[in-house]
């Protein structure tokens, strides 16, 4: 991707109501996260440097490599913030090493302030967890690795 529709992006995005962009091409993928307001950031460097587009790329817009691991992958449904528990300060749903059935609550996703419950797909103990509290998540992002 040249840097020009690079840049023409990162303007739409900041510009809009849209928080998150994602952008896949046959020369790679590309996601845009637009974060607080800049009165509550701290001063950052460029979001753009000033490279030839075939050797950089900013680190906010680098793609997420995906983890290879062993056993069943639990893949989020949908795009939106994850959650581990039911309200701040709750008990998790899930820890490692916690064994869980099928169609048990594992998480909630929240999209457009609506909190999805995301229900175990598989059976087993779970061996890791892919993402942190709070985080957002893509449409068939990895969250949960069950043994």
């Amino acid at each position: 991707m040249d840097l020009r529709k690079l840049k023409t992006l990162i303007d739409l995005v900041s510009e809009s109501n849209v928080s998150e962009l994602e952008i896949t091409e046959a020369d790679g993928k590309v996601r845009i996260v637009k974060g607080a307001p800049p009165s509550v950031q701290p001063p950052a460097a460029p979001a753009v440097a000033a490279a030839s587009p075939s050797t950089a790329v900013p680190a906010a817009l680098a793609p997420v490599p995906e983890p290879v691991e062993s056993g069943h992958t639990v893949k989020s449904p949908m795009v939106g913030t994850y959650y581990r528990s039911a309200s701040p300060g709750a008990k998790p749903f899930v820890e490692i090493g916690g064994e869980i059935k099928e169609g048990e609550p594992i998480c909630i996703i929240e999209a457009m302030k609506i909190m999805n419950e995301i229900e175990a797909d598989k059976s087993g103990t779970v061996t890791q967890i892919l993402c942190q509290n709070g985080q957002a998540v893509e449409f068939g992002q990895p969250l949960y690795i069950i043994e």
